[in-house]
């Protein structure tokens, strides 16, 4: 009974960035292994990249792409969105239903508690991937939201966190979890180990992420800029991505006159874009996990980034790599020492073994793999596996 393949279903909001890229790693390793596995996302954000990224998932996916409009903030729409939800996983039968992200988490824990109530037994999962946990109780929104995830803790089986900080943070601000809860950190494949090569004519910095304030763009401009000046000579950059605010920053660059020497490119793969330049930037003023930190040490690329979420863990807490979120001035002095320091890599990044037996794939898909299994077999004990039809 324990070796059968296992239908899971993630449900999740916007497929664009780590929230997507972990659910394909996921899928991938989980379909391989015999299981049948599908996706239920958002239909109406991302673009041709995304786009490419579905139908190279597609293959792995027995239970298919069921795309629905999920809108980022919470209004009348979420019912609807929970209603055909309901309707499509009813249909579909899974064993698990993993819900990533604020949105996802709701879909998976409201729809599998409903299928619950219909003598379905249904594994609830929730990893949050920062989410709603970047707002502060302080405010009326952050108040609500926060209640919300705690009285949704009643509908969940098992929380999974991708690092240490997202785990505490929850303690703080949603409250001691009081359901299972596993620490599981983000992991890249083998394959993402191979160092990437600097191709001819590569820029100094790159930012590569969603064009949107949270992930700092406007301090890796303001930073670049300043760079500049303590460096005392021309930098070059690149930004590659896209997002609601990428107009905003293109309009940036214009007005502080660095057009010329930091140039926006849309969506690419990760490894094509390290390839165009020597150092990467996370300026990100909130994070949880990010996969681009870990998919930029294991192409063996030096990283700077801000001191949020789980990016100390990796890095390791007195690491010089790391700034306050923010501060676009230290974010400047960082980054213009990691120009004139010839040694400032070799100093700063992690050991490559070490961070390769942390942060693998395999260990990551492993783990997750035995919480479905831990968790389906739970709910096969009391009265056996019900299924309405």
């Amino acid at each position: 009974m324990s070796e059968r393949p296992l239908r899971i279903l993630h449900c999740f909001r916007s497929p664009v960035g780590g929230i997507f890229r972990h659910v394909r790693d996921l899928a991938e390793a989980h379909a391989n292994a015999g299981h049948q596995v599908g996706i239920l996302c958002d239909s109406t954000t991302g673009g041709a990249h995304e786009d490419a990224l579905f139908e190279e998932v597609r293959p792995h996916l027995a239970l298919g792409i069921i795309r629905v409009p999920i809108h980022r903030s919470i209004g009348a729409s979420d019912a609807a969105a929970l209603w055909r939800g309901y309707k499509e996983i009813r249909s579909l039968q899974p064993d698990v239903l993993h819900g990533h992200g604020a949105k996802g988490g709701v879909l998976a824990r409201i729809v599998g508690s409903a299928l619950r109530v219909n003598k379905y037994r249904v594994a609830r999962l929730y990893s949050p991937h920062g989410g709603s946990l970047h707002f502060e109780r302080r405010s009326l929104a952050g108040s609500l939201i926060l209640r919300v995830e705690r009285l949704q803790e009643r509908l969940t089986d098992a929380l999974v966190f991708v690092c240490e900080y997202e785990r505490r943070t929850y303690g703080a601000r949603v409250g001691p979890p009081l359901a299972r809860n596993e620490l599981i950190y983000n992991g890249i494949d083998d394959a993402e180990f191979e160092p990437v090569a600097t191709g001819p004519g590569a820029v100094d910095f790159l930012y590569i992420g969603m064009m949107r304030d949270l992930k700092g763009p406007d301090l890796f401009i303001e930073g670049f800029a300043a760079a500049e000046e303590i460096a005392g000579r021309r930098l070059s950059a690149l930004m590659v991505g896209d997002g609601p605010q990428q107009r905003q920053y293109e309009e940036m660059t214009l007005r502080m006159g660095l057009a010329d020497r930091v140039r926006l490119l849309p969506a690419m793969r990760a490894r094509e874009a390290f390839a165009l330049a020597r150092k990467i930037v996370i300026p990100s003023r909130a994070e949880s996990m990010p996969y681009i930190l870990l998919e930029a040490l294991a192409a063996g690329k030096p990283v700077i980034a801000t001191r949020v979420g789980g990016i100390p863990e990796v890095l390791g807490s007195d690491s010089e790599a790391l700034v306050q979120p923010g501060d676009a001035g230290a974010l400047a002095r960082l980054m213009a020492d990691a120009i004139l320091d010839a040694g400032w890599a070799a100093r700063t990044m992690p050991d490559a073994d070490r961070f390769k037996s942390r942060f693998a794939a395999s260990v990551m898909t492993r783990h997750v793999m035995q919480l479905y299994r831990d968790l389906t077999e739970e709910s096969l004990v009391p009265q056996g596996r019900l299924r309405t039809t």
